[in-house]
């Protein structure tokens, strides 16, 4: 990185309204989900979303049955699936009337497919695919329930947990989130984009040819 590039003023994510591929700065990214907490700041332990989503990312490349370039579009998506974050920062829905809601849900899945696009990944999993994900995501959330017992974490709702991730959780410094995200972002996303996640296989070996049923 040459001194014009250090510094440049980042495009920290802004106004969701019009939002284009154009306006995602993954630098900048990296360090917003950084400095931002999961839990919001609620905690007596600061752990990242960068960290986080890392974390998940790994899990899920090393799931069995899964081609090269499956493996790296499923990875991709788990690093980049707490993106929205960065733009619509209050994720609460508690207490929001049914149309506020609505939108508020619209809002993050359109925010959240321009990011994709803008790394060059289809925006869109196969059902298999996003269940292989949601899971990797619920392991990930009860190791850190697990490893941050004195954190003063809320009590999960709306389900049990799952069996925690094997890897240990041991919240990283903001920058040093940030810099491991970007790196793993620049490791997956490949020049050209990559193979449409509806076809190849899906996690667990089972051929899947994007049909349903």
């Amino acid at each position: 990185m040459n001194s014009t590039e250090q510094h440049r003023m980042p495009g920290w994510p802004g106004d969701v309204a019009g939002m284009q591929t154009d306006d995602v700065d993954f630098e900048a990214l990296s360090h917003v989900l950084g400095n931002t907490c999961c839990w919001g700041g609620q905690t007596r332990r600061f752990y990242s979303l960068a960290q986080r989503t890392v974390t998940v990312s790994g899990a899920v490349e090393n799931l069995g049955g899964m081609t090269g370039e499956v493996r790296r579009v499923l990875s991709l998506h788990a690093l980049l699936a707490e993106a929205w974050r960065a733009w619509l920062r209050d994720d609460s829905i508690a207490g929001l009337p049914a149309k506020a809601s609505d939108k508020r849900g619209r809002d993050v899945a359109a925010v959240q497919r321009t990011i994709l696009e803008a790394a060059g990944v289809e925006p869109d999993l196969p059902v298999s695919w996003a269940q292989a994900l949601g899971l990797t995501q619920r392991m990930a959330e009860a190791a850190a329930y697990r490893d941050l017992s004195g954190a003063g974490l809320a009590l999960r709702t709306g389900g049990p947990l799952f069996p925690p991730l094997k890897e240990r959780v041991r919240p990283l410094a903001p920058d040093r989130a940030a810099r491991q995200w970007l790196e793993r972002f620049e490791a997956l996303r490949a020049p050209g984009g990559g193979q449409s996640p509806g076809s190849g296989q899906s996690p667990g070996g089972e051929a899947n040819d994007g049909s349903a049923g």
